[in-house]
């Protein structure tokens, strides 16, 4: 841990303001950045350093964590002007936690290791919740010896740490993930969808099915939410949409048909359609409503945003 005491955290959302908190209470000394300010005072106020720039952090960091948006995000904050490469120092550890495309994630390997940096990509799993009770599950790619140096600061953040193979082999697993995810939600708003139809108790169906071989993680976290309407993100649509398009771009490449997978960004693309963006991914029940007629959301939290240009 003496080895990696200063550690730069850039990306202060939903999740990484959870984690980055996590580090510090581990006994880290911890620097942060976000392009939004508001988000560096929240973090100033439990003991973060703050940082000008994604530069500025890493010139004073061992260790780097980036957890933003997308893609373009990663690459700007990580090789862009004023980036971590501009002021990182040989021997510097690179950490991305973000979900990002596997074969971007090896070109910035590239330019980290021409600069002296060692980058592992380390998407995580386990939404807001995981993330404030530092349970994550982290999916590791990377150098195994790099990733070994690395891990007390895994260990802080997660609960479950998998190295699964060289750069880049961490976002394929977290590809994988969000398969899974994405075809699990479909089924918990389907037999939700069916038991209404059916006349039979919501929560009763619930308690049944989690123990049974059709029981999930989405099953037993998102239902509940959904019976009750509660459509609070724990991971927006917008970002589960950012993800399975990586998903499906990684599949084209690979010649590899899922049809299941696509499906569920259509349908998820549905909820977009109507203003449910920020959402829930939970709110893909909202689609299997009008798609079955069906009323499952409470009657007070059952109309759907309107369409740009419809009234409200």
């Amino acid at each position: 841990m003496q080895d990696l005491r200063k550690v730069g955290f850039i990306g202060l959302g939903i999740m990484g303001r959870s984690m980055a908190y996590n580090l510090y209470r581990a006994g880290f000394e911890v620097t942060v950045w976000n392009r939004t300010a508001s988000k560096m005072q929240e973090a100033a106020k439990w003991g973060a350093k703050l940082a000008s720039s994604p530069e500025d952090l890493a010139r004073t960091s061992d260790a780097v964590i980036t957890i933003v948006g997308d893609t373009p995000d990663v690459e700007e904050v990580i090789a862009g002007e004023k980036g971590v490469l501009q002021g990182a120092k040989p021997g510097t550890i690179l950490i991305d936690m973000s979900t990002i495309s596997p074969d971007a994630t090896r070109v910035l390997a590239g330019k980290a290791k021409a600069k002296g940096v060692e980058m592992i990509d380390s998407p995580v799993s386990g939404g807001d919740v995981g993330a404030r009770n530092g349970t994550l599950s982290i999916m590791v790619g990377g150098d195994p010896a790099v990733v070994e140096k690395a891990m007390p600061l895994f260990k802080a953040m997660g609960k479950s740490v998998t190295h699964c193979g060289p750069v880049g082999a961490g976002q394929t697993v977290k590809a994988c993930n969000q398969i899974l995810c994405g075809l699990n939600l479909l089924g918990v708003v389907e037999a939700l969808a069916f038991a209404r139809k059916s006349g039979v108790d919501l929560e009763k169906m619930i308690q049944v099915t989690t123990q049974g071989a059709g029981g999930s993680w989405a099953l037993a976290n998102y239902a509940p939410r959904v019976i009750k309407g509660d459509l609070a993100p724990g991971f927006s649509v917008r970002f589960q949409q950012k993800d399975l398009r990586i998903v499906l771009q990684e599949a084209e490449r690979l010649d590899l048909p899922l049809a299941g997978t696509a499906l569920v960004q259509q349908l998820l693309r549905s909820v977009q359609a109507y203003g449910g963006g920020e959402d829930g991914t939970q709110s893909l029940i909202r689609v299997m409503e009008r798609l079955g007629n069906v009323s499952i959301i409470p009657e007070n939290d059952h109309d759907l945003p309107a369409q740009p240009g419809e009234e409200s």
